[in-house]
């Protein structure tokens, strides 16, 4: 019976990450990811990364609202949206409107890409950074912590996959699944 399980898994794998070869054709965004994107992490950053993140958070839906009320393409959470707007400028409009909603979702991301700035490969420090969207900067910290009590290289994001659960409970598979996700979808984008 397990056999047959690992079987389909295997199978139906390569169809997942192909769901989202169709998204590359969704490029009314684009131009905002690349934009935003150039304005806080520089030129040299992929944009598909941000772009990546959208689609595991709202499927590029700009009037996505989930159960806790975060909103938008970036999924921000209204009061976030107000203080990235009261703390820079260049952020206008309304948190519904997808150019801003991209905008302050990036934006966030950098305040957060600049938490991780210590030694660590630039894949894990992404990783810290989209966790952090997800599960909150706090509660990576906390898990830092337990990481380095259990002498794991807290600076790694495979140390703080395994000791989440000890933080956030049985919410760690999401932030776990959603970093996951987010590197998949970046892998098939164009």
């Amino acid at each position: 019976m397990k056999k047959l399980i690992v079987i389909f898994i295997l199978l139906i794998m390569p169809l997942q990450v192909n769901a989202y070869e169709g998204f590359n054709r969704i490029i009314k965004y684009d131009r905002y990811f690349s934009k935003y994107s150039k304005r806080y992490f520089g030129p040299g950053f992929d944009w598909r990364f941000f772009k990546a993140q959208a689609i595991a958070e709202s499927r590029l839906k700009a009037n996505a609202k989930s159960r806790v009320g975060a909103l938008g393409i970036m999924q921000i959470m209204p009061r976030t949206f107000k203080d990235i707007a009261r703390k820079n400028p260049m952020v206008k409009g309304r948190v519904i409107r997808p150019r801003w909603n991209i905008a302050a979702g990036i934006c966030y991301n950098r305040v957060l890409w600049k938490e991780w700035k210590a030694e660590r490969p630039f894949q894990d420090r992404l990783n810290f950074m989209f966790g952090s969207y997800n599960a909150g900067k706090s509660n990576i910290i906390k898990a830092q912590r337990i990481a380095m009590e259990q002498h794991l290289n807290e600076n790694l994001w495979k140390s703080i996959e395994q000791v989440l659960p000890k933080v956030t409970g049985k919410s760690s598979g999401e932030t776990v699944g959603y970093v996951r996700k987010i590197n998949k979808i970046k892998e098939v984008l164009k």
